[in-house]
Parts: structure tokens; C-alpha cells; sequence
């Protein structure tokens, strides 16, 4: 079946169109400034409310967000899912359900970002399998979730710990770390050599980040209101640093949350559009303000620990951590083409290209021997497989591709248009 698409046949099943869904939490964009309320309303025909925050939108195959066929008559509603599990072989390719089964395996999305997530990090497999199996609603799958987010405007987020030469220096200038982690916990770091080497380093950061973490609520608001007034008095006289900016927009957020002290520790990574930052398993990290696309394995798990007020879990948050210091790599992509740049994070499960193409071009993207997703952003043209059929494209459409499909675009007007895929990596060995 799969070699029937790829010779021309099948093709009204090729291609087809889906509705997404959205996700209004509280730390999304108000809907007229927020693209995925744009996004929405251009892909349902729902319109959006101006002040309501629109935070995600979720394509694929999720439960707590399943997107829908887009249907010619007036008839019941299909979920992409349940259509993938009539028909896997044909749309996901053979390899693609021999390795996942019959179910997408990443999950596609745009976030609008208004203020800061949480700080948290995602299991790995098997201690999500665990999460599920001991708190099914807070853990609602036993998947991994590794991640990467891929700028579409200027894009902020706090992602993995600093150096240790970094650490000493907070613990110099912060008084407010020192007093929360306590003066033997603060000589412990500051006594700690690089070339002591990762493995005496992770513990000694572990056993600190922990206690700063597991502060009562009380402490940690007397030393959030104590650096915050701190801060204000220091900026009549000096210049405050970037960091200093941020934990003061932090608190304004989440007066007396431990995040706020804990971004000390946390890389600031700015992204400029085109960039994009992956997130291994047990990482750190928080988002904290711009717009993106989004990919990631299969999974709604998040182990929270600051910046919140939903469900916490520090003591599994602070033993999972990986440690590891330094700044997170950022991705450029790789050019396929004056138009397109790819971008492959070290996971199986998915990889990214985002196309920008100027009026009048044409481009297309090679069949591939598992499924496709392309979302468009901004602009119109017109989609084909190769069949009589065309479609046309505009903003926030979404269009799920088969296996095996050579899908061409032609643009209108300068179009902008992510696709994501299975890693093209997983298909080398075939």
C-alpha cells in the first residue's frame, strides 16, 4: 500500500486537512496579541476573545488535545487518531508502526507565551512509566518528552544550570542564595574545583539546589522580599544586570515563589526567529516570554518545582535532574535550500523545517517513509501531491501528509510554513 502512493495512487487520502486544538492557560498572550488565538481563529472559524490568554495550540494525536479531520459533509467528527488507527500502515509507513505502533510519536505546537512557565523538567521513560503507574492524574502518560522549541518571534527561557565559575559568583553577589542554601552549603561550592571533575561536582550542586528548593514558604518569602527591595534600591544607583531584570519581572509574576531565587542558578537563553533550543529528558528549564513552534515526543508529563501554582513536586524534580552545567546548544538548522532550513535535535521521534518562501517560488519536499505535519504561519499558496487536486493554503491551516508523499508549494505571497516528521535519521539504516 505504502508503494501505491509513492507511483500516484491513493492520493485523496494523501493529503488532509485537520483542526487543532487549544489550550488557554493561564501564561499565554491575551488573544490580540497572541498567535495562537490568531492561528485559531483563522483555522476554526471560532473568533477569539481579546483578553482571554491563548498559551497552546496542539496538533496530533494526544488525548488531552486531539486534533479533528477537516470534513467536506456535516458528519461526526473524526480525531486524527482514531483515523491513523484505521488506516497505519498506509499514512505512518511500515517503519514508523513497527517502532510506535499505530499513533503518531511526536506531538506538534505553537506556544504564545505571555509570562513564565513553570521550572520544571520531563522524565525520562522509564521514571515516567513509574510517575503514570504511582499518580495517573497528575502524570496522564508514561511517555518521555524530550523537546525542542524553535523561535517564530524573540523568545526567552531559562534551560539548564550555569557553570560552577557562574555559581560562585551568585553566591558573591546574592546574599538572599546564600542565606536560603546556608553559609556550609555555600562553602561547599565555593570550595569545589572544576577540576574535581562532573562527578564531585553534581552532588555537591544536587544537595544545594535541593535545599534552596525544599525552603519553607515562609523563608523563601522573607528572602524574595528582601532581594526584590534589595534590587529596587541598588537600580537608583547602578545599572542592574540582565539576570537582576528578570528575577524582578519574576516576582512581579509570582510574588514569593522560589523561582524567583532559583533562575539565579538557570541559564538566561535569548533566541532570536530561526533559532531553537532541544530539551533532553531531566533538564531544567522555563519559558519565559515570545512566540514558537514546538515539538515533542508524545507526552503531557511535567515534573513542576517553581513558578507555579499548579501541582508541585520538588523532591522528584530535584533527585531526577541530570546537573550538568553550561550553556544549552542553540540550533541554527541546517539549509536544504535557499528556502528551507531542517532542524534534527538527537531524538527519534521528530525533527523540523521551517520554510520561508517569497512570492511566486515553488519548492518542494521529498516523499519520506513516515507522516508529515505542515502548519502555516503567514501567507497563502497552493499545496499538491501530484495528483489533479490542489489545495489551498493560508494562514493557519494545517495539513497532515501520508507516508510517502511528495508534497510541492507554490506562494501567493511570501509564505511561512513549519513541517514536522520523524527524525530523518531514524530512516538511515532502512
Amino acid at each position: 500500500m505504502e508503494d501505491s502512493i509513492s507511483n500516484g495512487s491513493n492520493h485523496q487520502y494523501s493529503l488532509q486537512r485537520l483542526h487543532f486544538s487549544v489550550k488557554n492557560y493561564d501564561w499565554g498572550l491575551p488573544g490580540q496579541l497572541s498567535q495562537v488565538a490568531r492561528l485559531s481563529e483563522l483555522n476554526s472559524g471560532s473568533q477569539f476573545d481579546p483578553i482571554k490568554p491563548y498559551a497552546e495550540l496542539w496538533i496530533g494525536t494526544h488525548d488531552s488535545g486531539p486534533s479533528f479531520l477537516v470534513s467536506d459533509n456535516d458528519g461526526k467528527s473524526v480525531t486524527l487518531k482514531d483515523w491513523i488507527s484505521d488506516n497505519p500502515g498506509f499514512l505512518l509507513g511500515h517503519k514508523v508502526v513497527q517502532k510506535w505502533g499505530s499513533d503518531l510519536p511526536f506531538l506538534f505546537k505553537v506556544l504564545s507565551v505571555g509570562k513564565a512557565l513553570s521550572i520544571q523538567a520531563h522524565p525520562d521513560k522509564e521514571l515516567a512509566r513509574t510517575l503514570h503507574k504511582l499518580l495517573p492524574d497528575v502524570y496522564k502518560d508514561g511517555n518521555h518528552k524530550p523537546e525542542m522549541a524553535l523561535a517564530i518571534t524573540h523568545f526567552e527561557a531559562l534551560c539548564g544550570f550555569i557553570t560552577l565559575k557562574e555559581l560562585k559568583a551568585v553566591l558573591h553577589t546574592v546574599p538572599e542564595v546564600v542565606e536560603l542554601v546556608g553559609a556550609a552549603n555555600a562553602n561547599l561550592i565555593l570550595q569545589t574545583s572544576d577540576l574535581n571533575g562532573e562527578v564531585k561536582v553534581k552532588p555537591v550542586l544536587q544537595a544545594v539546589f535541593t535545599h534552596l528548593m525544599s525552603a519553607s514558604k515562609e523563608i523563601v518569602t522573607d528572602a524574595v522580599n528582601r532581594l526584590k527591595n534589595r534590587l529596587h534600591r541598588e537600580s537608583e544607583v547602578r545599572q542592574l544586570t540582565e539576570k537582576e531584570q528578570l528575577v524582578l519581572q519574576l516576582e512581579n509574576q509570582y510574588p514569593s515563589d522560589i523561582g524567583v531565587i532559583a533562575a539565579f542558578f538557570l541559564n538566561h537563553v535569548k533566541l532570536s526567529p530561526g533559532e531553537a533550543l532541544f530539551l533532553g529528558a531531566n533538564e531544567p528549564h522555563a519559558y519565559l516570554s515570545g512566540e514558537c513552534v514546538e515539538c515533542m515526543a508524545t507526552s503531557d508529563n511535567v515534573v513542576r518545582a517553581g513558578l507555579t501554582p499548579k501541582h508541585r513536586d520538588v523532591p522528584t524534580l530535584c533527585s531526577m535532574l541530570t546537573y550538568k552545567q553550561g550553556f544549552p546548544e542553540i540550533l541554527r538548522g541546517v539549509s536544504m535550500n535557499p528556502y528551507v532550513n531542517k532542524y534534527i535535535p538527537p531524538f527519534e521521534e521528530f525533527e523540523i523545517d521551517r520554510c520561508i518562501l517569497p512570492k511566486g517560488e515553488r519548492i518542494v519536499f521529498p516523499a519520506v517513509p513516515g507522516p508529515s505535519i505542515f502548519l502555516v504561519t503567514a501567507g497563502e499558496g497552493v499545496m499538491s501531491t501530484g495528483s489533479p487536486k490542489v489545495y489551498a493554503i493560508t494562514e493557519g491551516d494545517v495539513l497532515f501528509a501520508a507516508a510517502y508523499t511528495e508534497i510541492s508549494v507554490v506562494s501567493e505571497s511570501e509564505l511561512h510554513l513549519y513541517r514536522t516528521g520523524i527524525n530523518s535519521n531514524f530512516f538511515k539504516d532502512s
